[in-house]
């Protein structure tokens, strides 16, 4: 981790890891959250916000109002995906109260102020974007299979389709997930990224017949800069979650079971605007 571009902070009980370029917007309230700061116990100690691991439902619901108080989120605005390792993207728009559980899909996007985009992870990529002109903002999950469908260049098309974003104005920033060092896969996930270009820069051959390791976190950052957006303006965390078990929930690390952490991104609403 570049300590220059990233930070842990805490807010209450619930402890995160912050972009400074992010914070320093002062419209966006964002965090990647670490399981550290809540009530659940055992495998998905503590700060769980998935409810079909094992865990108590009480407990993640705790958690998640735990979270929505330290980031001031207003009721009912934390917004979950049902997740789908897809590359679908859904535009959360209009006056009404948000869902509190979108349709399936892997991407959000929105200009309303006071509502939390979530995307919860345990070794996939947590990818915000925010265009700090148009004010609009946009989280995505990653894992392999997403990263293959090219759902992070997919996020920087809708953007600019949907709300007249230009690439060169984002911010991408990419949180922790699982590193090169501990993610090991077989033919067929290899194959799934035989057409992507830099293919042989995020896939590293084993020393075993068949097995590769993926750098998932390279592998979204080629994509975000092949849709224009400057190398200087894509910040990674570095933070690989299965190295990280006192910090993170990891999959892998914990041989599946394990809890979720909740990343957020969310306009402010005392000084956010809606896109024109």
């Amino acid at each position: 981790m570049d300590s220059r571009m990233f930070r842990f902070a805490r807010r209450g009980a619930v402890e995160y890891l912050e972009a400074e370029a992010l914070a320093g917007l002062g419209f966006v309230e964002h965090a990647f959250c670490t399981r550290r700061g809540g009530v659940s116990t055992g495998d998905f100690s503590s700060l769980n916000a998935g409810f079909r691991v094992g865990d108590q439902e009480e407990a993640v619901m705790r958690n998640l109002a735990r979270v929505g108080g330290a980031f001031a989120i207003p009721a009912d605005g934390l917004v979950l995906m049902r997740q789908v390792h897809g590359g679908t993207i859904r535009v959360i728009a209009g006056d009404g109260p948000p869902p509190a559980c979108v349709p399936e899909c892997d991407g959000l996007i929105t200009a309303r102020p006071g509502v939390a985009l979530a995307v919860k992870t345990a070794d996939c990529v947590p990818l915000f974007f925010v265009d700090p002109v148009r004010r609009v903002i946009g989280a995505a999950h990653a894992g392999w299979r997403g990263t293959a469908l090219g759902i992070a260049g997919r996020m920087v098309d809708a953007l600019a389709a949907g709300f007249g974003s230009h690439p060169a104005d984002l911010l991408a920033v990419i949180g922790p997930a699982v590193g090169p060092c501990c993610y090991q896969v077989d033919q067929p996930v290899r194959g799934a990224f035989a057409a992507h270009a830099g293919a042989e820069r995020f896939l590293s051959p084993c020393p075993g017949e068949g097995r590769w390791m993926l750098d998932l976190a390279l592998a979204n950052r080629l994509q975000i800069e092949a849709r224009g957006v400057p190398g200087g303006s894509i910040l990674c965390a570095g933070l690989c979650t299965a190295c990280c078990p006192d910090l993170f929930f990891s999959h892998r690390g914990s041989s599946g079971c394990t809890g979720r952490q909740v990343n957020l991104l969310m306009l402010r609403g005392t000084d956010a605007r809606k896109n024109a």
